[in-house]
């Protein structure tokens, strides 16, 4: 090769770099549109979509204070809350009523309020019980109301409630200071206990009958990926009295035999009655679990080029693309959800959202056997992971913030939790090549636009899609990810699952995923 050719392509290199990084200083800019919306109407509609946006954090802040002003009761910071006092548990937005929403989009109607929604614990009280009040207008607050008969029918008991961090801390702690200590000899010489390389996941739900509050924890190396790194200990805990020096242990279990408690079972590994399965201990990076990649990356992925710059725009929560417009926002509880989707100015769905996800297990170990996890409760919208770019989403796509209130009294900035891009799907939407009669080549780049969110749930990492295609087709779409949940594996433990290492069971389950969509298509859907 001459020295002619080199400078060429040298020369070409460079101008190809030089492209990219422009493309990359000037992505912060207003993206371009490719609606053929004049910018009056394109505004009307961006300032219609904050009916349905999500709270501000000074609007947040705004109810706190006013709840902490007018009930009259003493509010504990959640994270700091014992079962006994009365905290905050989540203040989200109320959305309106549908009825009033399409008089004001539709009809020209007046704005509907602004409220919160505000889920509080009320455990210092003669009949503890779980209040949701809606709290308006904002962002100046004067008024809240209870609406939790009107919802569920009836006060919601205490029981019900959803287990806050601070009460998985306190059972943490209840477990280290005067469980485990009652097992000295198997915990250290069968455990190899520490005070720290124990980790505890919990089952759910928390009993079998109501006003049940009994748990099942199961215990794990504490190493990363831990969740496939079981030890064979489960210990049942009842947590059901708001005086945490009166929770107790109801039952224990090791390697295939159940015990009263762990006297019982200490007293059964120092007089010999007890099968003892020592388990390998884990390296810190987990070995196997480990999410290191097991080999240097051969060449750099590729990447996605907007030749000209993004062909949607994204204002406040408003969003448009090609013939498509919606609202998007962030539920604590439920996560992500769409509103007034349109296609070509014709609202075809008033909202398409995630409800919950739920999982089923099986196992010979009571831990997995009894487990059915309702992610909702734990709140897929409070546990939105971060993003991140060039591996979550692509490096040029918009990445949103978003805010969120739950077991605190101070909102919580969720980084690049949201992201929107438009992907190039790899294979055209029509295309023909004619070689009969005449010649010529007609076909058409298929792309579609993704809206993304993923919560991190235990164990699970959810990856959920809103896709909207350029044909008119609209997809919603979940992918797991993560680790999978284990067992200790003995006995007949294969009839529940398959072997993942030595004495771990990747156990048999099923998912349920939950939507709501309320079409709109021709006449609205009351």
């Amino acid at each position: 090769m001459n020295l002619k050719t080199v400078l060429i392509l040298l020369g070409l290199a460079l101008a190809t770099i030089f492209a990219l990084v422009c493309v990359l200083l000037t992505r912060g800019r207003s993206p371009r549109s490719c609606q053929h919306l004049h910018p009056e109407q394109e505004d009307m509609e961006d300032g219609q979509s904050l009916v349905f946006a999500d709270l501000t954090p000074e609007e947040m802040s705004q109810v706190v204070r006013y709840l902490q002003g007018k009930l009259g009761v003493p509010l504990v910071e959640a994270s700091r809350a014992k079962p006994s006092d009365n905290c905050i548990a989540s203040v989200d937005l109320q959305v309106p009523a549908k009825a009033e929403v399409l008089r004001f989009l539709d009809a020209g109607g007046a704005r509907p309020a602004r409220e919160a929604l505000a889920v509080l614990y009320f455990g210092n009280q003669a009949d503890p019980n779980i209040t949701e009040y809606v709290v308006g207008p904002l962002p100046t607050p004067v008024y809240h109301r209870d609406v939790t008969v009107q919802k569920y029918g009836g006060k919601v008991p205490y029981h019900r409630r959803p287990t806050l961090a601070v009460e998985y801390k306190q059972i943490g702690g209840f477990l280290k200071s005067q469980v485990f200590p009652s097992a000295p000899a198997f915990m250290q010489q069968v455990m190899e206990y520490d005070g720290a390389n124990l980790a505890v996941v919990t089952a759910a739900p928390r009993g079998f009958q109501s006003g049940d509050r009994v748990t099942w924890f199961v215990l794990f190396q504490n190493v990363s990926g831990f969740f496939v790194h079981p030890v064979g200990l489960e210990v049942l805990v009842d947590h059901s009295s708001l005086d945490i020096s009166q929770w107790a242990v109801s039952r224990v279990f090791y390697n295939g035999q159940y015990y009263r408690d762990m006297v019982h079972l200490e007293s059964a590994y120092v007089q010999g009655r007890i099968s003892v399965e020592k388990v390998r201990k884990a390296p810190w990076d987990g070995d196997f679990s480990s999410m290191k990649p097991r080999a240097p990356v051969a060449a750099l992925f590729p990447v996605q080029y907007e030749p000209q710059g993004p062909r949607y725009s994204v204002r406040n929560n408003h969003v448009l693309f090609q013939a498509w417009s919606f609202a998007f926002g962030m539920s604590v509880s439920t996560g992500l959800r769409l509103f007034d989707i349109r296609h070509k100015g014709e609202r075809v769905a008033y909202e398409i959202s995630v409800q919950e996800a739920l999982s089923v297990y099986g196992s010979n170990c009571p831990g997995g056997m009894s487990t059915r996890y309702m992610d909702g409760s734990f709140g897929l919208g409070r546990y939105t992971s971060p993003l991140v770019r060039g591996v979550d989403c692509p490096y040029l796509a918009t990445y949103v913030d978003t805010h969120s209130l739950s077991e605190s009294l101070r909102p919580r900035k969720g980084k690049a939790s949201l992201c929107i891009f438009e992907q190039n799907l790899g294979s055209p939407l029509r295309r023909h090549y004619s070689n009969l009669q005449s010649l010529y080549y007609g076909g058409l780049v298929n792309s579609a636009l993704v809206v993304r969110s993923i919560a991190t749930v235990g164990n699970y990492d959810y990856v959920w899609d809103f896709i909207f295609y350029q044909n008119g087709a609209m997809e919603g779409k979940v992918q797991a990810t993560g680790y999978p949940s284990s067992s200790f594996l003995h006995g007949d433990g294969l009839r529940y699952g398959n072997r993942l290492w030595e004495h771990t069971l990747g156990t048999v389950h099923t998912h349920f995923v939950n939507y709501k969509v309320d079409l709109d298509v021709g006449v609205p859907n009351k």
